[in-house]
């Protein structure tokens, strides 16, 4: 086999997955690309039957997730990057959601992530390398109301990865936790939204949806830059381990911080008043 890496793609069928995956494979690079359907994917990505490994796979089963790795690693030897993509958003407000809605937010953002990265570090720390990459998002630094699950789960990949990068540095293995803005996939589109099924009028969840599709084909991101910058950052001996995409994740994360900070210092002396004497 060449020197081109082999990649593990989730998500791979649509969106930013799946321009990932083409940008991977006209570069010369390998993946296993995992989706729900995959007769959806080889639709899309054409003619790489030497360098492509398509696996139909449900994320939230660890089981399948073991095998869809020793398979990818059976057929190409090795695992260079892994790009934890698929995600799944909810927009309802906290007293809307029920249990089993937000737990499906954190099996598919947060516990389907870690089943892939505990799966996947045998491998890496063997080679004593590897990257890789957790798809966070802005809202992982910050939140707005309706959107309290999706980013408390994107909280959690940027808490875990934040961890996760200081225990495997020792066997040369990277972490970069991405921070997309508005891209312009159909994550915001009414067909693909997910919507809280108990709606409580006082809190008008219909105009927080109208608002959030409302940005549905407006986006500022491109996805296929998005997949130019992995290609870079995979490329790097010491890629970032914070890396906000798009102007308003840049900016709207900044902004965040230096209000945070201010805040820190307004209440600086309550906060430096519980140590002992």
């Amino acid at each position: 086999m060449s020197t081109q890496k082999v990649w593990f793609i989730t998500g791979a069928s649509k969106g930013m997955g799946l321009e990932i995956t083409k940008a991977v494979l006209e570069n010369g690079g390998y993946v296993i690309a995992t989706s729900r359907n995959t007769d959806l994917l080889l639709e899309k990505i054409g003619d790489y039957k030497d360098n492509l490994l398509p696996v139909e796979l449900d994320i939230t089963n660890e089981k399948d997730i073991q095998n869809a790795i020793s398979n990818g690693v059976e057929k190409f030897g090795r695992i260079d990057v892994v790009v934890n993509n698929a995600g799944y958003n909810l927009l309802g407000n906290i007293e809307e959601l029920s249990d089993y809605e937000f737990r499906k937010t954190m099996d598919v953002n947060v516990f389907a992530m870690a089943h892939i990265i505990r799966n996947i570090l045998p491998t890496m720390r063997q080679q004593e390398s590897g990257h890789i990459i957790n798809t966070a998002s802005m809202m992982g630094y910050m939140s707005y109301p309706g959107n309290g699950s999706y980013s408390a789960s994107k909280y959690a990949v940027i808490g875990l990865s934040e961890a996760l990068a200081q225990e495997v540095a020792p066997f040369g293995i990277k972490v970069t936790i991405l921070a997309p803005g508005t891209f312009r996939t159909n994550f915001m589109s009414e067909e693909t939204l997910n919507v809280a099924q108990n709606k409580i009028d006082a809190y008008n969840l219909d105009k927080q949806i109208e608002q959030f599709t409302g940005f549905d084909g407006q986006q500022l991101g491109d996805p296929k830059k998005l997949a130019e910058v992995l290609l870079k950052i995979t490329g790097m001996s010491n890629p970032p381990l914070h890396l906000p995409l798009g102007s308003d994740s840049y900016n709207a994360i900044l902004e965040v911080r230096r209000k945070e900070r201010e805040e820190m210092e307004q209440w600086k002396d309550l906060s430096l008043s519980t140590d002992f004497e």
